[in-house]
């Protein structure tokens, strides 16, 4: 089936009452009819739910749906990203092993890899996957057993080959761990282009419309098992009420990605051609550094856009305080359109030195462009940027 009949149709498990919409099972544990039968549930030895914590209607559906979509085995739910982004760190690395990971991350990933998992002696090197010589002289230098990457990147954009990455990643026989936030499965499907596991942090474009937390990692079957293992006994679990919410997301899902695609064109334009803009990171443009592979990897270039302004922080604080239609907030993914300054919010407990590695600079603002009219938002950036003029 195509994307837009699986958003909608795969995983529809129905109760014994029929149900045309998705059941909300809200319990947090079932009852057996014996006590063989808790027993054999228990175990692992017949099939059913045995506790809201490790396993739920409502959130099988969400998780088999989601697969689908990826083209993966299994999918595990989690209650955030960086639940699911932990969830996959806790199970497949030990004490001792490396990571390398992508330069340019979203900031908590940044700080879990550098901060959390030092304290239990995993180490982590951070190299720019987008350029491929030297991220793989970093992967012979330290074989790790994880690489942990995102395309789009977050916030400049960044696109990663895939393909290569992949390569190299199985030569050295590490995982290789895609981030496909920004993507989705709708523009990017990362394990057919050889990632062993995706993370998704479905609170953004899965959900869409700003409602509820989510998390999930997708991918072969065997490793989502182990991933299972620690989620039953840690418990970050995605709860029955959001996975519904998050179903009734990923139904509008195809729909909604065409229209942020082609409004954050749009949008990009307007900028890239704006006088009082320096520089504009968006994969659609032909200036993009990286528009060709994005053009070949991606079926569509995605709702964010990065652009920057002359004057550092006072003057990007100065164009997200002058606008009108945009949410200053730092989600994303949203049916509203969103703007924020990565330096002092997603990125802001990066030293300055990490951020300016990565290239976030003080003047450098995010948008997410949403489902208004791509000509509105154009006006309300407009009259947001005249006031750099003053």
């Amino acid at each position: 089936m195509r994307p837009s009949t699986v958003a909608v149709r795969a995983g529809c498990n129905r109760s014994q009452f029929g149900e045309h919409a998705e059941g909300l099972f809200l319990t947090s544990s079932f009852v057996f009819s014996s006590a063989a039968e808790a027993a054999a549930r228990f175990a692992g030895e017949a099939e059913g739910f045995v506790y809201s914590r490790f396993g739920n209607p409502t959130v099988a559906i969400f998780e088999e749906r989601l697969a689908a979509l990826e083209g993966g085995e299994r999918a595990i739910a989690t209650a955030s990203g960086m639940a699911a982004v932990l969830a996959v760190a806790m199970t497949f690395l030990r004490a001792g092993d490396r990571v390398v990971a992508g330069q340019e991350l979203f900031g908590a990933t940044i700080q879990l890899f550098s901060n959390v998992l030092a304290r239990f002696g995993v180490e982590t090197v951070f190299a720019d996957p987008t350029d491929l010589p030297t991220f793989e002289a970093v992967l012979e230098r330290t074989r790790p057993r994880l690489v942990f990457i995102e395309t789009p990147t977050n916030p400049l954009t960044g696109i990663v080959d895939l393909t290569a990455v992949a390569e190299r990643t199985r030569a050295i026989e590490a995982l290789l761990v895609v981030d496909n936030c920004f993507a989705t499965p709708v523009l990017q499907q990362p394990l057919k282009l050889g990632a062993d596991l995706v993370i998704h942090s479905a609170t953004k474009y899965l959900d869409g419309q700003g409602r509820v937390l989510g998390g999930a990692v997708v991918g072969a079957a065997a490793l989502l098992e182990e991933v299972y293992r620690f989620l039953r006994v840690a418990g970050p679990s995605l709860s029955p009420f959001n996975a519904w919410v998050l179903l009734k997301g990923l139904e509008t899902l195809p729909v909604r990605m065409a229209a942020h695609c082609q409004h954050a064109e749009r949008v990009a334009s307007f900028l890239a051609a704006h006088p009082r803009v320096v520089q504009v990171r968006y994969p659609g443009l032909p200036s993009h550094p990286h528009h060709a592979r994005a053009h070949q990897q991606m079926r569509g270039f995605g709702g964010i856009i990065a652009f920057e302004v002359a004057g550092g922080r006072t003057a990007a604080w100065q164009v997200i305080d002058s606008v009108r239609l945009f949410s200053i907030t730092a989600n994303l993914g949203d049916a509203k359109s969103t703007i924020t300054h990565p330096a002092t919010t997603t990125h802001g407990r990066l030293s300055p030195e990490v951020r300016a590695a990565m290239g976030v600079g003080e003047g450098l603002i995010r948008l997410s462009i949403g489902l208004e009219d791509p000509d509105d938002l154009c006006d309300d950036l407009a009259a947001a940027l005249a006031c750099l003029a003053r």
